[in-house]
């Protein structure tokens, strides 16, 4: 076992942080179902589930979702597009750092099945987390849902795989893109963890520690390097050098989001 002291886990979500699509539009579009954005939109004017739950709510209650079945989730993820080098970002995490070990999981509010789909291969399934659904043994309808990793269902997800790895909170990174990751990113930067959004949506990027934006998963290792393992620039070029990368282009900016009004 890792020596605890240098142990680490790094948590990311799913949709739009290691993929390019949202799996809820992504199934609509394949099973011919319209009006996807709007029925979301409504559900979220509406406050009627948690941010980035509303996938889960039409699976089991909006009538155009009830034919939906394990088999179309599973097809689903195995058409998403990935962000490039998933499996390495794991590798490298894992055994690429000197004296630092990194538990990587996935934590995501998609159905586990889309995300197990799309990552098979990259990413252990014990390693994800996702919503999870029941389904009726004769007609293969879902039939329930058992467990949806969102909003405070997403922080109690990532609690408990910190308390199951015994990692103190200032040891956690949270990686996300969007609104359902607000939560979770508030309580791990309460526990001095590090945030980071791949996204430029004011909402999370004025929450998140750093922001990255990539199409690669190896990206986070930049802000993970320098913020919790005070690596300077120089250093995190040498360990992606040494293991046969190069960081092609890098351009760091800070964005100040202003409203200025006349003076009464």
């Amino acid at each position: 076992m890792p020596d605890m002291h240098r142990r680490y886990l790094l948590v990311s979500d799913f949709d739009q942080t290691l993929s390019f699509n949202d799996s809820g539009r992504l199934l609509s579009e394949m099973l011919g179902i319209a009006r996807f954005d709007e029925k979301v939109a409504g559900l979220s004017r509406l406050n009627l589930v948690q941010e980035g739950a509303e996938l889960a709510y039409l699976l089991r209650h909006d009538p155009e979702f009830r034919r939906v079945r394990r088999d179309d989730l599973v097809a689903v993820g195995r058409t998403i597009r990935l962000k490039r080098n998933i499996a390495r970002l794991a590798e490298l995490l894992a055994t690429g750092i000197e004296d630092a070990t990194f538990d990587f999981h996935v934590v995501s509010a998609a159905p586990e099945e889309i995300v197990l789909a799309a990552l098979d291969g990259l990413v252990p399934a014990s390693h994800v987390v996702g919503t999870r659904l029941a389904y009726d043994a004769d007609t293969g309808e879902i039939a329930a849902v058992e467990r949806v990793a969102a909003g405070y269902g997403k922080v109690a997800a990532v609690e408990a795989l910190r308390s199951a790895l015994g990692v103190p909170r200032e040891r956690v990174v949270y990686v996300g893109d969007g609104s359902s990751d607000l939560h979770v990113m508030l309580h791990v930067n309460r526990g001095d963890g590090l945030t980071i959004a791949v996204s430029e949506a004011r909402h999370i990027a004025e929450i998140a520690r750093r922001t990255v934006i990539s199409d690669d998963a190896l990206s986070v290792l930049v802000p993970v390097l320098e913020e919790m393992l005070g690596y300077a620039p120089g250093q995190v070029r040498a360990l992606f050098e040494r293991h046969g990368l190069t960081i092609q282009e890098r351009n760091k900016v800070r964005t100040d989001w202003l409203t200025i009004g006349s003076a009464a």
